[in-house]
């Protein structure tokens, strides 16, 4: 059972809605934020990965990006309908470490967090890549109504 916690800063209620149905399914805590304002008070070390939008009302995600990077090294994956190279680069040289445009596949999406989350804390030295696969083994991977589990 996964015991990260995913905070998702979107401005729309419909795709925060739908990441976090996803996500609930795999066991992870959510917490949510509709504006980037929104999403830095509720940012804290005990966050472990973050799904940003760019295009928001009031604060764009990239200054939000900046604003986390200048404390975090946690995870930060751009979900954004910009789907330029430019707009990437500039994504990802803003701090992102992951940039998925929309439309997107859920189950691409959830691939991403794993592969984040796998990165992440294998690099922090809280498990080997060993343990990092046992978990990701147990838990099955679901996408277009297929179900893969590893067991």
């Amino acid at each position: 059972m996964n015991q990260y916690k995913i905070l998702i800063i979107e401005d729309s209620q419909e795709i925060r809605e739908g990441i976090r149905l996803l996500l609930n399914d795999e066991s992870y805590q959510i917490l949510e934020a509709a504006s980037g304002e929104q999403g830095l008070e509720l940012f804290s070390d005990e966050i472990d990965l973050v799904i940003l939008d760019i295009m928001m009302p009031g604060i764009s995600g990239l200054r939000t990006c900046e604003e986390i990077r200048n404390h975090s090294n946690v995870p930060i994956l751009f979900l954004t309908a910009l789907v330029q190279e430019s707009d990437r680069l500039i994504g990802l040289m803003a701090g992102g470490d992951d940039y998925l445009t929309k439309p997107f596949s859920y189950a691409e999406l959830l691939a991403r967090i794993k592969a984040l989350l796998r990165r992440y804390y294998v690099y922090k030295g809280k498990f080997d890549l060993q343990q990092m696969d046992e978990m990701e083994s147990q838990t099955p991977i679901r996408g277009g109504g297929i179900v893969i589990n590893e067991a």
